[in-house]
């Protein structure tokens, strides 16, 4: 029976997290767990870091989450026969009894982040449970809901946040779910593994009823921010519709972290416009913005572009081999092209700038995959721009207290605005929709 697919017949108070049966990779049937295991699939820089993920291990979860074939609908048709010859094979394997699972991400500072996986009741945005901070592209969602029709799986967990103690008009019950968490934490993990870019990963289940109930209580007190997944929480939502309820269908798999107690880090999503070279973006702007040519190390950009954003908008340009400071925008430019309907920390976010001013007004830059690539990796960005001949856009991270102000406002930002992280590793647990 699958416990996450039946709804009670109350009204739901707030966040409805469910146990389920984790889908999971064998130890013992693939090379390692850490060579098996992605970046979520917005984060994979294609083609090197997909191909490099193909090469790690011929079981890596990169075979499910981005397939790859010559049309969309064999791609996915891909996914689901390699995750049935997976499940048939034993290379993946269902655990036991429906849980919830701590999860933890260390990385090499010792810096801590652990948190809950579970099925979440996918509500409707009236009810105010899960907060969006960015639009979603149309496109995209329907590539995933292809995607997770075809598998009739959740392939990776969305990345939710909440203010547990002292957040969200919390009583102090926070703690409870907190001491589960700790004491989790002390035994010995499902699984734990050390993945290339430096994270110790680990993972436990929680199968007592009364910690499951504990737990359930005190979410059920709560709101979440969608801090990375958009797309797949808007994918949830368009798959519930499509679907009978009760059913699977009415669960989604995310990650639940509390930021009071362990915050998450807030990091920019970085452009690269294909078909716009640095000399002429940078040309269109005289006169409109303050542009500055750096030739130092990125680090040492990134650096100046810090200090700049502290003072107003700006953004840092690259793809010619060097750097290009732009900041100090003419008032009566952004008076004329920012929307004046909206909260003044949505207007003068660098995000809005760049969209509504940069792209539409000034460079004149459709929003759509052809023109613009959306790309997490600083580094990764500017060395497709320069291997292109197109112009890298590297923006400053933005506040989390920004992110969530707007979000309670129901104000979106302009999307792929913010990288919440750690993002959980795809392929520690998976959530098959008949199990």
């Amino acid at each position: 029976m699958n416990t996450a697919g039946h709804s009670t017949a109350m009204a739901p108070r707030g966040l409805e997290l469910t146990p389920f049966r984790g889908l999971r990779y064998d130890p013992d049937r693939v090379g390692s767990l850490a060579a098996v295991t992605s970046p979520p699939y917005d984060v994979v820089v294609r083609p090197d870091g997909l191909h490099h993920l193909q090469s790690a291990d011929p079981h890596n979860i990169v075979r499910l989450i981005l397939p790859e074939a010559g049309t969309p609908e064999a791609r996915n048709a891909q996914a689901a026969d390699t995750l049935r010859r997976w499940r048939a094979e034993g290379v993946l394997t269902a655990d036991p009894v429906p849980c919830l699972y701590v999860y933890e991400q260390r990385d090499g500072d010792g810096t801590v982040q652990r948190g809950i996986i579970g099925a979440l009741r996918v509500s409707d945005p009236d009810e105010r449970l899960v907060l969006p901070h960015e639009d979603v592209m149309p496109h995209i969602v329907a590539d995933r809901a292809d995607l997770m029709r075809a598998t009739s799986a959740n392939l990776e967990p969305l990345l939710l946040t909440y203010r547990g103690e002292g957040g969200d008009g919390g009583d102090g019950s926070a703690t409870v779910t907190a001491t589960l968490i700790e004491r989790a934490a002390e035994q010995r993990p499902l699984l734990a593994t050390t993945t290339e870019d430096g994270f110790h990963h680990r993972l436990w289940s929680v199968t007592d009823p009364a910690g499951l109930a504990a737990i359930q209580r005190e979410l059920a007190g709560h709101q979440a921010l969608i801090a990375d997944g958009h797309h797949r929480w808007a994918t949830y939502r368009r798959l519930r519709a499509e679907h009978p309820s009760p059913g699977p269908w009415d669960h989604g798999l995310v990650l639940l972290v509390d930021t009071a107690r362990y915050p998450l880090r807030v990091r920019a999503i970085h452009r690269l416009l294909h078909a716009l070279p640095v000399a002429d973006a940078s040309a269109a702007l005289d006169g409109l913005f303050r542009v500055r040519r750096l030739d130092v190390p990125l680090a040492e950009a990134m650096d100046a572009l810090g200090e700049a954003a502290s003072a107003g908008n700006a953004f840092l340009l690259a793809g010619d081999g060097a750097f290009h400071l732009v900041d100090r925008p003419d008032p009566e430019l952004l008076a004329r092209t920012v929307p004046a309907d909206r909260p003044a920390a949505w207007r003068t976010l660098d995000a809005t700038v760049l969209h509504a001013t940069l792209l539409d007004h000034v460079w004149r830059v459709p929003d759509s995959p052809a023109h613009i690539a959306y790309i997490h990796d600083t580094a990764a960005t500017v060395e497709k721009a320069e291997r292109d001949g197109g112009t890298a856009v590297l923006m400053h991270p933005v506040h989390e207290d920004v992110v969530r102000d707007l979000a309670r406002q129901g104000v979106t930002m302009p999307r792929k605005s913010t990288s919440f992280g750690p993002k959980p590793a795809s392929g520690l647990v998976l959530r098959a929709l008949d199990l």
